[in-house]
């Protein structure tokens, strides 16, 4: 897959293109990509996604903008197995913004991209002021040599699948209603970090996994499946317990970290990329007394999280994909 990070490309061969935010990559998105895919091939184009970095509502109000599903990196990853030819990552600075509806389409998907077949879906809008919507992107194909199809919703259980829907299932804590709208476990990935070695002293030695931003979707105690840890084979799942949070009973400065302690594990890891995929919620974070009670709240929550995986055997060989090094 090729990455650009601009619109104007150097070869001016028509494409396929679908365009979107894409946080998460869900199954409405998977199932966009799909019909990209297919009609790409038909059609003899490549497949190509247009994305926006950083999302639009970061750009405009950072301080209010949802957390994101997925980074940049985890994106472009899910979008590779995709079968997707060709990213534009588009910069979403004042000047993209105040780019009228009109010359989106006849400036960047005409003249830069030469966009032949267009896929978008039923809410989508673009343009300055988000002006531009289906009707106009209808109107416009004739004159600038596309034709355009729309994607209806996707739904699960009669509700529609939405970026939204699943990062309020996160706060929640329902992961198995995230998992059925992702169609994968919801997972961070990241490196592993040198930490204060608390878990270490105290008996339960864990991976401190570097964040993007202090502000994840999600926190508490969570059993867990994890790749990355096993250098000769990147992609065997590991079970482990892992905790998501500002760590109250130990740490005042109020930062996010993810720990995990990986089961009958012990190798030096530091660097090495991890996958954390979340599979049940054990709890929220509290805070305790002190240390001997925050170490006999461990060994409870160890001693269900090897309980959740003789319950359910397979349960740590979950489908989502390996993010590489």
């Amino acid at each position: 897959m090729h990455i650009w990070r601009k619109t104007s490309s150097r070869v001016k061969t028509p494409i396929a293109l679908t365009i979107g935010n894409f946080d998460g990559v869900h199954r409405g998105h998977q199932a966009m990509l799909k019909r990209l895919h297919e009609a790409a091939k038909k059609l003899g184009l490549p497949a190509c996604v247009m994305t926006f970095e950083p999302h639009p509502r970061e750009f405009f109000s950072p301080d209010q903008a949802p957390t994101r599903l997925t980074s940049i990196r985890e994106k472009l990853e899910y979008l590779i197995q995709a079968n997707v030819d060709r990213v534009y990552i588009c910069s979403f600075d004042y000047e993209f913004a105040k780019i009228a509806p009109e010359h989106f389409v006849s400036r960047i998907l005409n003249e830069e991209l030469s966009v032949r077949w267009l896929l978008v879906g039923d809410d989508f809008r673009f343009g300055a002021r988000r002006a531009g919507d289906i009707t106009m992107l209808q109107t416009l194909s004739a004159a600038n040599g596309y034709s355009v199809e729309i994607m209806p919703s996707i739904s699960v259980n009669d509700k529609r699948v939405s970026s939204t829907v699943i990062r309020q299932a996160l706060i929640n804590g329902d992961l198995t209603t995230a998992h059925n709208f992702l169609g994968r476990p919801f997972s961070m990935s990241g490196r592993v970090i040198d930490g204060d070695k608390l878990g270490k002293k105290i008996g339960f030695p864990t991976a401190n996994i570097q964040l993007k931003h202090n502000r994840p979707v999600l926190s508490g105690i969570f059993v867990v499946s994890v790749r990355g840890a096993i250098s000769s084979s990147p992609m065997t799942p590991l079970p482990g317990v892992a905790s998501l949070g500002v760590r109250p009973t130990t740490h005042q400065n109020g930062n996010y970290v993810l720990e995990v302690h990986l089961f009958d594990f012990n190798q030096e890891i530091y660097g090495q990329r991890l996958q954390v995929d979340f599979l049940h919620k054990l709890r929220d974070e509290e805070k305790f007394s002190d240390i001997n009670a925050l170490v006999r709240q461990i060994e409870k929550d160890i001693a269900q999280t090897k309980n959740y995986f003789m319950t359910i055997p397979n349960a740590h060989n979950s489908s989502s994909i390996y993010i590489a090094h």
